[in-house]
C-alpha cells in the first residue's frame, strides 16, 4: 500500500485525503447530482464504492430504510467476490470473521431404513484450486458495512442518505440533468413529504420489486414461482453431526434442507423445503410460521432432532426464475440512437433461488461493471457510448445464472428415488464448481473486449474472463506476492507487460521489444497514456506494470525503463513498486502459458482481460484504446 506520496501519513492509511466533492461534502441530499443510486444492497453499495474513487463526480445513494441493514438476506460469498473485496481493500478482514466452506456433505435416506437419513458423500469445495481465495459465509449486512467504510474513507467521503423512498422518474430529451426523480421522506422531521432530485444518471438497485425498473418500462419475464422454501437463521441444540458443515440433506418423503453454517460459530441457516405451491395459493404460503418451518426441518432430519433456542431471522420465499430483457432505459428500437440514462442492477434485473449462493455475488459484479464506466464517462475519460456496454454485457450473464439455478434448484427439490444416478446431486455440485464460484463469466468481443487474435500468447489469461492472479516477486523490496492483488478498485486500466527473455539494460546492442514498447508508451501521441490530463500523475489513468522472466536478483531496477517507474505526487517521487520478477517456485510465465517472446495483457478496471497482444503491436494497442478515450481535462473537475 502506497500512502506517503503526498507527504507523511501518521494515521489510518485507508483514509484517503478528501478531494473534489469530498471537501465540505453537504450532509443533505443536493437538488442536483451526477449519479443517483437507489438502494443500498450489494449492487448499489459496490457501484457507490467504485464511484467514490471519482471525487469529481457527485454521487449520492438513497435508501428507504432509516438506517443500515442489520440481519438477514444473502450470506454466501463466492471466491470471485472475495477477489473483488481484495480490490476494495477488505478481503483479509472479512475472511477473518467469515465462516469458510472447505467441504460439503450430502445426506440421503438410509437404504436399509428410508425413514432415516445418513451421510452418503462428501465433496471438497474447490478441488481444482480455481482461486487462491476461499468460499465464505458472512451476513450481507457486514459486506455492506465494509463497502460503507470504503466509501466513507474515499476522496469523495460518501455515505448513504437513509430515509428516502423512490417514487418515480422522468427522463427529458435535453438538459444537463435530464432525469427528474421523485423521492418520499420515510424518516425524520420531513417524513411523508416528497422531494425532487435532478440527475445525469440513475441506478436502480432497489431489489426484486424495483420501482426504478417499473419506471423505465422493464418487466421481469420467466417462470412463475412454484416451489416454496422457509429460511431461518437460528441458534439450536442438535445431535445432527454435521451441523457445522455445509450440507444438502434429502429425506425420502419429507423434502430437503440446505444447511449453511454461519460466521461466529453456533449460528446456522437452514433452507427448508416447503414443497410445491398451488397455483391458486395467492401468496398464502408466505404465512408459514417459524414453528411450522422448524417442525418441517425436524421431519427431514429424522432420526436427528433440532431444538431451536433462538431465531435471529426467518422468511418464506417462492422460487421463481425471471429476467428483464434489458438493464437500462434504452428501448430496442432506440439502440444506437441514444445512450442510456437509467440503469438497473442486481435483483431488479434477475430473480432466482438463493440456494446456489449467487444473488449477492452476481449483483455485486453488476455494480462493478457499471460503476467504473459511469466514472469514466462523467470524468471525461471515455465517451458516453461506453455506457451501452453495461446492459449488453450483464444481461447474458444473468441469463446464464438463471439457467444454472434452474438446474440446481430442480435437483435440490427432487426426491432421492427420482434420481437415475444416486450421486447425481454431488456430481453436479463438483462438476459445475467454477460457475457458482464466479469464474465462468466471459464477455463477448465489443468496444471493451478484443477479438482473441493473439490469445495463444497468453493462454492462461482468456480474453473476456477475469484476470487470474499468480505469484511474482516485487523487485524493489524482494517481497513475494500475488500480481492481481496489487490492482485496487481505483478505476484505472491495467497494462501488464510480460517481458521477453532479455533482462533490463541488456538490449543495448540489439533491439529490445520492452524498451521500444516503453518508449512508445511514454512519448507517442497515439499511446493511451497520452490521454492522461495535464497535471495528473503519469499513472493516473493507466497502471502500467512490467514482469521480467528473471528472478529478482537478475533484474537491475536502475535499468528498467522510466514508464514502469513513474513520478507520483507533488514531490515527484519515483514509484518503484510496478517492477516484478518471476517467482522461481511458481513461474507466472509457465503457470499462465505466457509466450517467452513477450506479451502485453490489458485488464479493465473491473478485473476482466480486455486484450492480449505481442510487445511489438503498438498500433493494435493504440487502436484498441482510441474509441475508449477522450483526452483533455475532466468534465466534472
Amino acid at each position: 500500500m502506497q500512502f506517503h506520496h503526498h507527504g507523511y501519513v501518521s494515521g489510518d492509511p485507508r483514509v484517503q485525503p478528501a478531494a473534489g466533492v469530498g471537501i465540505d461534502r453537504p450532509t443533505q441530499l443536493p437538488d442536483e447530482v451526477d449519479v443517483l443510486i437507489v438502494g443500498t444492497g450489494p449492487a448499489g453499495m459496490l457501484t457507490a464504492a467504485q464511484l467514490s474513487q471519482f471525487p469529481g463526480v457527485t454521487t449520492r445513494i438513497v435508501e428507504r430504510r432509516g438506517g443500515r441493514l442489520a440481519i438477514g438476506q444473502a450470506d454466501g460469498i463466492q471466491a470471485r467476490s472475495v477477489e473483488t473485496f481484495q480490490a476494495f481493500g477488505f478481503a483479509e478482514r472479512i475472511i477473518a470473521e467469515a465462516y469458510r466452506i472447505t467441504e460439503m456433505a450430502f445426506w440421503k435416506p438410509d437404504p436399509a431404513d428410508p425413514s432415516r437419513i445418513l451421510r452418503a458423500a462428501r465433496a471438497v469445495d474447490d478441488p481444482a484450486g480455481i482461486s487462491e481465495f476461499p468460499h465464505l459465509i458472512v451476513n450481507q449486512a457486514r459486506v455492506l458495512d465494509y463497502f460503507g467504510e470504503f466509501m466513507a474513507n474515499s476522496p469523495a467521503r460518501m455515505s448513504p442518505d437513509y430515509g428516502y423512498e423512490f417514487q418515480g422518474l422522468e427522463v427529458a430529451d435535453t438538459g444537463e440533468y435530464p432525469v427528474t426523480v421523485t423521492l418520499l421522506h420515510t424518516a425524520g422531521p420531513h417524513e411523508g413529504r416528497e422531494r425532487t432530485v435532478r440527475a445525469k444518471y440513475v441506478v436502480g438497485a432497489d431489489g426484486a420489486r424495483s420501482k426504478v425498473r417499473e419506471s423505465i418500462g422493464c418487466t421481469l419475464a420467466g417462470d412463475a414461482a412454484n416451489h416454496a422454501w422457509g429460511v431461518m437463521d437460528v441458534l439450536a441444540v442438535t445431535d445432527f453431526p454435521d451441523i457445522r458443515l455445509k450440507c444438502a440433506i434429502q429425506s425420502h418423503d419429507g423434502g430437503s434442507i440446505l444447511l449453511i453454517p454461519r460466521e461466529g460459530g453456533h449460528l446456522f441457516r437452514m433452507y427448508v423445503d416447503l414443497g410445491q405451491v398451488d397455483p391458486n395459493d395467492k401468496g398464502a404460503v408466505r404465512g408459514t410460521t417459524i414453528e411450522q418451518i422448524i417442525a418441517k426441518a425436524n421431519e427431514i432430519l429424522h432420526p436427528y432432532t433440532l431444538d431451536v433456542r433462538n431465531v435471529a431471522w426467518h422468511s418464506v420465499y417462492e422460487v421463481g426464475h425471471r429476467l428483464t430483457d434489458r438493464f437500462d432505459d434504452v428501448l430496442p428500437a432506440e439502440r444506437g440512437t441514444r445512450t442510456p440514462r437509467v440503469f438497473i442492477t442486481g435483483d431488479a434485473c434477475h430473480t432466482h433461488s438463493a440456494k446456489a449462493g449467487q444473488g449477492m455475488n452476481v449483483s455485486m459484479q453488476d455494480g462493478f461493471n457499471l460503476g467504473w464506466k459511469l466514472g469514466h464517462v462523467l470524468e471525461g475519460r471515455s465517451p458516453e457510448s461506453l455506457l451501452s456496454t453495461y446492459s449488453a454485457e450483464r444481461q447474458i450473464i444473468a441469463k446464464n445464472l438463471i439457467d444454472f439455478d434452474k438446474e440446481w434448484s430442480t435437483l435440490m427439490a427432487k426426491k432421492p428415488e427420482e434420481f437415475e444416478n444416486p450421486s447425481e446431486l454431488e456430481d453436479f455440485y463438483v462438476s459445475t464448481a467454477e460457475f457458482p464460484a464466479g469464474f465462468m463469466t466471459q464477455y463477448a468481443p465489443s468496444m471493451l473486449i478484443a477479438e482473441p487474435a493473439h490469445q495463444h500468447l497468453a493462454a492462461g489469461f482468456p480474453i473476456g474472463k477475469r484476470f487470474k492472479s499468480a505469484p511474482v516477486v516485487r523487485v524493489c523490496d524482494t517481497n513475494p506476492l500475488h500480481l492481481g492483488h496489487q490492482a485496487t478498485a481505483d478505476g484505472r486500466w491495467r497494462i501488464y507487460v510480460f517481458a521477453d527473455a532479455a533482462a533490463p539494460g541488456q538490449g543495448a546492442t540489439a533491439p529490445s521489444p520492452v524498451a521500444d514498447l516503453a518508449a512508445w508508451l511514454a512519448s507517442a501521441p497515439d499511446s493511451p497514456l497520452a490521454a492522461t490530463p495535464d497535471g495528473a500523475d503519469r499513472d493516473a489513468w493507466f497502471d502500467v506494470k512490467v514482469i521480467y522472466q528473471q528472478d529478482h536478483t537478475g533484474v537491475d531496477i536502475g535499468a528498467v525503463p522510466a514508464v514502469f517507474k513513474p513520478e507520483v505526487g507533488p514531490f515527484k517521487l519515483t514509484y518503484l513498486e510496478k517492477v516484478y520478477a518471476t517467482d522461481p517456485a511458481a513461474d507466472i510465465f509457465e503457470l499462465r502459458g505466457i509466450d517467452r517472446g513477450g506479451v502485453v495483457v490489458v485488464v479493465r478496471p473491473d478485473q476482466y482481460v480486455a486484450n492480449v497482444l505481442p510487445l511489438t503491436a503498438t498500433a493494435e494497442l493504440a487502436a484498441f484504446f482510441a474509441p475508449l478515450l477522450r483526452s483533455g481535462q475532466p468534465q466534472t473537475a
